[in-house]
């Protein structure tokens, strides 16, 4: 799966191959950048909004620039979607964290396998977000989706099953 997880951007004239190993350079220290970035301002990531919005546009410029040469279901463009959708959950911004999740989830589904709990997880979030934006119909199917899969990696007596049951139930 590695060509489908490292996929190009089919453009008329494709990069070249340093071009691709440049990006691919760009990407890997972008995101070691991201993670410092927030290591190092954890404590104040908490209280300074500023410094949130700073994380988001790191995000949002990489994948701009990445997207130019990797498609969306590229791991390094996932990877910078996911630490947006955090971002994004973390200031509350729903609308940008669904756009963030919807994006990734066909290509999740795609790289993990059918009982993956990161794509269970991935479904949780947006069956969330949805309720959360009161788009139920879209929240009763992703959750629903993640309690399939939770079901098959966990067991149906699981209490993580049992609590988004609930949820469902009281929406």
């Amino acid at each position: 799966q590695d060509k489908e997880k490292l996929e190009i951007r089919k453009l008329n004239d494709p990069p070249s191959a340093e071009t691709v190993w440049d990006m691919i350079k760009y990407a890997r220290n972008v995101i070691e950048e991201f993670r410092r970035a927030k290591h190092y301002k954890y404590i104040l990531f908490f209280t300074l909004t500023p410094l949130v919005c700073e994380l988001l546009e790191i995000c949002e410029l990489s994948l701009d620039k990445m997207g130019a040469v990797f498609e969306d279901s590229n791991v390094y463009m996932l990877h910078m979607m996911y630490q947006a959708m955090g971002v994004c959950l973390y200031v509350q911004d729903w609308e940008g964290a669904l756009r963030y999740g919807q994006k990734m989830i066909r290509p999740y589904s795609k790289h993990y396998p059918s009982y993956s709990l990161n794509v269970a997880s991935m479904w949780l979030k947006l069956g969330r977000l949805y309720m959360a934006l009161e788009n139920r119909m879209a929240g009763v199917k992703a959750l629903k989706r993640a309690i399939a899969i939770m079901e098959v990696a966990h067991g149906k007596e699981h209490p993580y099953i049992s609590e988004i049951k609930k949820e469902l139930e009281n929406h």
